[in-house]
C-alpha cells in the first residue's frame, strides 16, 4: 500500500510535467520561465523552493531536542523573508531585466562593469561549492525517507531518489518547476496543518514531558535577547544570498504584481511554519522515551496516527518538496556553470540551444557530485543544510542588497564580498565559536565590499564629489 501511495503521488509529478513541458524551448524560457510568471505562481515557487524537507525533517528535530527556544530560527525566517519580499524582490526584478540578466551573476558583471568575467567565475565557483553540498541534503533526505518507508538499505533510498530528481529535472524547466511548486505548496500546507492536529491529544502534556527529559522550554535560549537576535541573524540574513529563491521575483511577468505575492507568499509561510513548531514540540511528549533519530519525528508521528497507505500518501510530501527544491537547486548551479563559465570562458559566442545542451549537462555533474556527498552521511540534514544556507547567504546577500541600493558599489569590491564571505563561512564553523557562521561571515563581506568599494572608485567619482 505504500508503494502504491509513491507512485501515485510520482505520476502526479510526471503529470504536471508532462502538461507543462515545451518541446521547444529557449534557455531563457528553461532558467527564467522568460519573466512570465503570475503573482501566486511566484509567491509558491519562492516558498516551496525554500522549506523543503528541511521543514518536515530538521526544524522538528531541533525544536524536539533544543525545546522553545528552538522557534527563534522560525522568527527570523518569517522576518527577513518578508524583507526580502519588500526590499530585493522589487529592485531585482527590475534591474534584472534591464540588464538582461538570468543569473545572479550576470546581473552583478553588468551592473558593475565587470568585463574581465571574473564575478562570473567566482559566483559559479561558490555556486558549486555550497549548492553541491546543500543538494547533497536533499538527497540525503530522500534516502532516510525510503529507508523509512520501505525499510531498504540507505544508499539505494539515495540511488532511487537521485533517479526521480534527475530526469524529472532534465525535461522540466523553471515553468515546469513553478507549476510543481504551486501543485507542493498546497498540498505540503495541507499535510503541515493535519499531522499535528490529529496528534494534538498529546500537546497538554508537553510540559511535562519536557521537564522529565531535561528539554528546556525557555521561550529565550542560551544567552538570553542576545542569543535570539543571533539565532535570528543566523537564519534570517541568509535569505539575500539564496539564488533559488530570489531568482523566482525574477521570473514574476510584472513588478506591480509582487505585493500580491507577497502577501500569499508570507501567509503560507507563517502557517507552515506555525505548525511544523507544533510538530517538533509534540513529539517531545510522543517520544518521552526517546527515539532512535530525531530527523524522524514526522516520519514516526505519521505512521503512528494514520493508515499505512494514507501515510505513505502524507510522507509524499516530503519526497515532493524535496525533489522540487533540490531540482530548482540543481537547476541555479546548471544555469551557472553554463552561462556564466561555460559561455564566458570557452564559447562566448554560444548560442541559447547550445546553452541549453551545457545546462543540461551541467546537472548531470552537479548530481553527480551531490551523489557522492549524500552517500557518506557524515552530518545531519540540519548540519548540511545550515553549512550550505550560511555560505551563500555570506558570499551573495551583502553583494546583492549594496548592488541594488550602493551605487559606489565597484566590481573590485564585489570581488572581495564574494571572496571573503564565502571563505569566513567555509572556515568559521572549524573555529567552535559559538557566534554563529553566517553573522561574522556576513558582516566581514559587508565591510570588505565597503571598503574595496571605496578604495577603489574611479577619480571622476570624487572628482564630482
Amino acid at each position: 500500500m505504500q508503494l502504491i501511495a509513491v507512485i501515485l503521488y510520482i505520476a502526479i509529478l510526471l503529470t504536471i510535467g508532462a502538461l507543462t513541458y515545451r518541446r521547444n524551448i529557449s534557455s531563457s524560457e528553461y532558467i527564467l520561465g522568460g519573466r512570465q510568471m503570475n503573482f501566486y505562481l511566484t509567491a509558491m515557487a519562492a516558498h516551496a523552493s525554500d522549506m523543503s524537507s528541511w521543514l518536515f525533517l530538521a526544524y522538528p528535530a531541533t525544536l524536539y531536542t533544543m525545546g522553545l527556544s528552538g522557534v527563534w530560527t522560525a522568527i527570523g525566517l518569517t522576518l527577513f523573508m518578508y524583507l526580502n519580499w519588500q526590499f530585493v524582490a522589487p529592485k531585482i526584478r527590475t534591474e534584472t531585466e534591464k540588464y538582461g540578466s538570468m543569473t545572479y551573476s550576470s546581473f552583478f558583471e553588468s551592473r558593475l562593469s565587470d568585463t574581465g568575467g571574473w564575478i562570473r567565475i567566482l559566483t559559479a565557483l561558490m555556486l558549486l561549492i555550497f549548492y553541491t553540498i546543500y543538494i547533497s541534503a536533499g538527497f540525503m533526505s530522500l534516502g532516510i525517507l525510503t529507508q523509512s518507508l520501505f525499510g531498504i538499505e540507505y544508499w539505494i533510498g539515495v540511488t532511487i531518489g537521485v533517479c526521480i530528481v534527475i530526469p524529472y529535472l532534465f525535461i522540466a524547466g523553471y515553468i515546469t518547476l513553478a507549476w510543481t511548486d504551486l501543485f507542493q505548496g498546497i498540498f505540503l500546507l495541507i499535510v503541515i496543518v493535519l499531522v499535528p492536529l490529529f496528534a494534538l491529544d498529546h500537546a497538554s502534556s508537553i510540559s511535562a514531558a519536557a521537564a522529565t527529559q531535561h528539554i528546556s522550554m525557555d521561550f529565550l535560549p542560551t544567552g538570553g535577547w542576545l542569543g535570539a537576535l543571533f539565532v535570528m541573524l543566523s537564519w534570517g540574513l541568509g535569505y539575500f544570498g539564496q539564488p533559488h529563491i530570489v531568482t523566482k521575483f525574477m521570473g514574476i511577468s510584472d513588478p506591480k504584481e509582487i505585493p500580491k505575492a507577497k502577501y500569499i507568499g508570507m501567509s503560507w509561510q507563517i502557517i507552515a511554519l506555525g505548525f511544523s513548531t507544533l510538530i517538533g514540540l509534540i513529539a517531545i511528549p510522543f517520544f518521552q522515551h526517546g527515539i532512535s533519530d530525531p530527523q524522524l519525528v514526522f516520519v514516526r508521528i505519521t505512521e503512528q496516527t494514520f493508515s499505512p497507505f494514507i501515510a505513505a500518501f502524507i510522507l509524499c510530501a516530503i519526497l515532493g518538496a524535496t525533489i522540487t527544491v533540490t531540482d530548482s537547486q540543481i537547476l541555479v548551479v546548471a544555469s551557472s556553470l553554463a552561462e556564466d563559465f561555460y559561455k564566458r570562458v570557452f564559447r562566448k559566442g554560444a548560442e541559447s540551444r547550445e546553452i541549453l545542451t551545457i545546462t543540461r549537462i551541467s546537472v548531470f555533474l552537479v548530481a553527480a557530485i551531490a551523489y557522492c556527498i549524500s552517500l557518506r552521511r557524515t552530518d545531519t540534514i540540519f548540519q548540511l543544510v545550515s553549512y550550505a544556507w550560511f555560505g551563500l547567504g555570506s558570499a551573495f546577500g551583502p553583494l546583492l542588497i549594496l548592488s541594488l541600493y550602493w551605487e559606489k558599489t565597484t566590481k573590485q569590491g564585489a570581488w572581495a564580498g564574494i571572496v571573503v564571505g564565502g571563505g569566513v563561512a567555509a572556515i568559521w564553523p572549524l573555529t567552535q565559536s559559538t557566534i554563529p557562521t553566517l553573522v561574522p561571515g556576513f558582516f566581514l563581506s559587508v565591510l570588505a565590499i565597503w571598503i574595496i568599494s571605496l578604495v577603489t572608485q574611479p577619480k571622476e567619482t570624487f572628482h564630482e564629489e
